[in-house]
């Protein structure tokens, strides 16, 4: 599974290609406005520091024609933008339009929350989808069960687009994603870091280091 950090803070992008896992990154105008700095500024600083991880930066237009001028804009930031369009009529329209035209855009359709949503991105060609799952578990509705049968339907027709396990809240949702064999998951930094620490990796550290001084090991 691949490991895309979800944010727009540089110095959180560093530390998880620092730590030799990254496999792209997501932002959104929420996670930008985040950083305090401009939207074109944060983005470039974010394309340079990754050029050859895919980098998501999402469209504001809502009409196909606004959508896809707006993409194709996008896409000349940088041979690795991916661009983040909403599962609407319009979203799914423009990137069909943009396929029959040969448009070289990749694209990520972003506020996946059903599995018919999921379908209708993998129709139109769309390069990968975001499913959200714990905005699904706000609702009372287990996303996990949404992520499964999204990964079955298109196991079973053999969909291209990959599956992006978006608005993740903790280590059990990565968990359950690998286990389920989902493409990615778009992690925030916080949790990332959640994911390496164990209380018995602790103890048993703390422990080692005590034995090793009473052995008399030193570097």
């Amino acid at each position: 599974m691949k490991i895309f950090v979800d944010t727009a803070v540089l110095e959180e992008i560093k530390a998880v290609k620092e730590m030799g896992i990254l496999d792209g990154v997501t932002t959104n105008p929420t996670l930008v406005s985040k950083t305090g700095k401009p939207w074109k500024e944060a983005i470039l600083e974010i394309l340079k520091e990754v050029p050859d991880k895919p980098v998501s930066v999402e469209v504001i237009a809502t009409d196909c024609e606004g959508i896809k001028k707006e993409a194709k804009e996008l896409a000349k930031l940088g041979p690795n933008v991916v661009v983040k369009i909403p599962c609407i009529e319009e979203g799914l329209r423009a990137i069909s339009e943009m396929h029959r035209e040969g448009a070289k855009v990749k694209t990520n359709v972003t506020l996946v929350f059903s599995p018919l949503q999921a379908l209708l991105a993998a129709k139109v060609g769309a390069t990968y989808v975001s499913l959200f799952i714990g905005r699904i578990d706000d609702i009372s509705y287990d996303g996990m069960q949404v992520v499964e049968e999204i990964v079955d339907i298109y196991n079973f027709y053999g969909f291209e687009t990959e599956i992006i396990a978006a608005s993740i809240r903790h280590v059990d949702h990565v968990r359950r994603c690998a286990a389920l064999g989902v493409d990615i998951a778009t992690i925030p930094f916080k949790v990332i870091k959640q994911m390496y620490r164990h209380p018995l990796t602790d103890k048993g550290l703390e422990r080692f280091l005590e034995d090793a001084q009473k052995a008399g090991i030193s570097i």
